[in-house]
């Protein structure tokens, strides 16, 4: 009697979901014993060693690939949905419209104000609106949905995310140490992270340091920014199919999905929208609430550690200067529209 075989899916993905989760697993060690380290980071980190560490490098790059991929980009659609259970419509119309208004200028404008420096270097057009989209609206949870709506491949998704992610990560040993020197009160200095920092870790991070009320400021303008994700997301996809189909009448591109077009809003943003009209209908209680950021947060650090390990830093060395130029480009611009619209919206 020969031995019962696995699946095919599972005896293919099975050694790099095992390596992610391990090494997400270690990731949260690290950020439990030096709280400054976000988890997120500390995956990318991971990641980055173990795609150039000569002992694991062979082990990323051939037999755990295949499985690597697979949470780079399910496990991050699937944080995604999560995410959404973190943003209450009520929290946010609590800011009053005005500051609403601020917080929809700053990341539009921070959003054009990158896309067009990344054009003037050069970047190509796909690589410019991801960096765009993950450095004004939320980070590598934005750039995965982008770049489903736009049908980019995988791999191009990789260094914008290693970019937005070691900013953000930037911010956190910066920003503190500017609080002071501007004159920002607590809530101002919540506001303005909340304005300017990336991802939602990242945010926490960042704001702590200023107290509870600072903190709680900065959570809520940040989910004000994430709940723009999914009309930027639509309206890259109307122009993707408004394109797609220009051209096809046109007869100047082909459509290889048997002339399917992409969905306007992958299911997966859906159900982002889906889990913020649940969270804010009050029905779930803090303890489902706090299980579900758990989760999610494991399954967006997994992603970023399946993304972090296909860079390899030879190459990123050859191809990454522009885009890391425009990174910190970008990076500088919405701390400084973020701080011109607090210091408007808190006097």
């Amino acid at each position: 009697m020969q031995p019962e075989r696995f699946p095919a899916p599972v005896s293919r993905w099975g050694a790099g979901i095992v390596m992610a989760v391990a090494a997400t697993g270690v990731a949260f060690i690290i950020h439990t014993l030096l709280p400054p380290i976000p988890a997120m980071t500390a995956a990318v980190a991971l990641g980055l060693l173990a795609a150039n560490i000569p002992g694991t490098a062979a082990w990323a790059a051939g037999r755990a690939r295949p499985g690597l991929d697979f949470a780079g980009k399910h496990h991050m659609r699937a944080g995604i949905v999560l995410l959404g259970l973190r943003v209450s419509v009520v929290d946010v119309l609590d800011l009053g419209w005005f500051a609403l208004v601020l917080i929809a200028a700053v990341v539009l404008l921070s959003f054009a104000g990158t896309y067009g420096l990344a054009r003037l270097v050069k970047l190509p057009r796909e690589g410019a609106l991801l960096i765009a989209t993950g450095f004004s609206i939320c980070g590598a949870s934005a750039i995965g949905a982008m770049a489903a709506v736009r049908r980019i491949k995988h791999q191009d998704t990789v260094l914008p995310v290693a970019l937005v992610t070691l900013c953000g990560t930037l911010a956190i040993g910066v920003l503190p140490l500017l609080m002071h020197p501007l004159g920002l009160s607590p809530e101002q200095f919540g506001a303005w992270t909340g304005a300017s920092v990336h991802d939602v870790g990242q945010v926490v991070a960042t704001a702590q340091t200023a107290g509870p009320v600072a903190l709680a400021l900065a959570v809520v303008v940040k989910l004000t920014r994430v709940v723009l994700l999914a009309p930027i997301v639509a309206g890259a996809g109307l122009t993707q199919r408004w394109s797609m189909r220009r051209n096809s009448r046109n007869g100047t591109e082909a459509n290889d999905d048997g002339g399917k077009f992409p969905p306007i809003v992958p299911l997966f943003v859906l159900g982002f929208i889906a889990m913020v009209a649940v969270r804010s209908s009050g029905w779930l209680g803090p303890g489902v609430l706090d299980a579900a950021g758990a989760l999610q947060d494991i399954l967006l650090a997994s992603a970023l550690l399946g993304l972090g390990s296909a860079v390899r830093v030879r190459t990123l060395l050859h191809t990454g200067g522009r885009a890391a130029l425009v990174a910190l480009g970008s990076w500088f611009l919405i701390a400084l529209l973020g701080l011109g619209a607090v210091l408007l919206m808190i006097r």
